[in-house]
């Protein structure tokens, strides 16, 4: 199976090198996506063989890998593997990432830093906030994995073909894992081990947090309207109508309205109703889509 390895780069002159002249071993194209460096990232990538994307200024982390998929879709690459530009990869876990779908075994494979003691050396605010956001886009998922932020992964020819990242940031992770099992496609991990000299992180935690929290919650609530808005709507209401209960009642019993009691009742009735309305718009609105894009792939 050809071997397309993609690195998505941004100011990473004194590691792309070192990084590219490892790859050539093993890679037959090499897509290096320069994400707006000030450096000369592209340029040295260019000089050594590399495919290089550029964007004319720094898009963000998403933005490059969707650049990646585009270019190997224009290659007609039969895997893709994509890795972080830091040197915190090992090259030869390539192979480890590579053999389930050289073997038919999975669509995508993503090198886990905690299927065994490699994410020991992981900082530990780091590996809080890897669990907690692994946790929330398992909700959306088939299968439960264990690093769904891991930039170490492998595709197959048909995940490069039908899924295009829209997702500009840290959130693209997510996206695709949620888009791959949303088709059907079959997700494995398999262990890596991480290079960690310090935390050489360039990415500001809280926002990375914060950018994958939103676009998972986003996806989500376009997978699962139902769920996202009906489950919300239906204690919003639950709660508004107890308050108005208890006001009604009590109104009959002193002829007094506790005005407390009357404003929760109908502002949780109100935003309770608002909710579950908009989980059935969404419900027909995301069914009303999907059905005309079946359509016209059987038209």
């Amino acid at each position: 199976m050809e071997i397309t390895v993609g690195i998505p780069a941004f100011n990473e002159e004194k590691n792309i090198s070192n990084i590219i002249k490892e790859l050539k071993k093993i890679a037959d194209k090499i897509i290096v996506c320069d994400d707006g460096s000030s450096d000369s990232t592209g340029k040295i990538a260019k000089e050594m063989g590399a495919l290089v994307v550029k964007h004319e200024k720094n898009l963000g982390y998403g933005a490059a890998i969707r650049s990646i998929f585009l270019k190997a879709r224009e290659e007609k690459s039969e895997s893709l593997i994509t890795l972080d530009s830091d040197g915190q990869h090992r090259i030869q876990d390539i192979q480890t990432v590579l053999d389930p779908i050289q073997n038919g075994q999975s669509d995508l494979v993503i090198g886990s830093r905690f299927l065994d003691d490699s994410g020991k050396n992981v900082p530990g605010y780091r590996k809080v906030g890897i669990k907690i956001l692994t946790k929330l886009a398992n909700t959306s998922l088939e299968q439960n994995i264990t690093d769904s932020q891991s930039g170490f992964r492998g595709y197959g020819k048909r995940v490069i073909e039908e899924i295009t990242p829209s997702e500009s940031g840290m959130g693209v992770s997510n996206e695709i894992l949620i888009k791959a099992s949303k088709k059907g496609f079959q997700i494995t991990e398999v262990p890596i081990i991480i290079l960690y000299e310090g935390d050489t992180s360039s990415q500001n935690p809280i926002s990375h947090g914060s950018s994958v929290v939103i676009s998972t919650l986003k996806f989500i609530s376009m997978e699962h309207p139902l769920k996202f808005y009906g489950i919300p709507g239906s204690i919003f209401l639950t709660i508004g109508l107890i308050f108005l209960i208890y006001t009604i009642q009590l109104f009959t019993e002193t002829r007094q309205i506790l005005l407390s009691s009357a404003i929760i009742g109908v502002s949780s009735v109100t935003f309770g109703a608002i909710l579950l309305m908009s989980a059935v718009l969404l419900y027909s609105m995301v069914n009303l889509i999907r059905n005309k894009k079946t359509n016209k792939k059987f038209l």
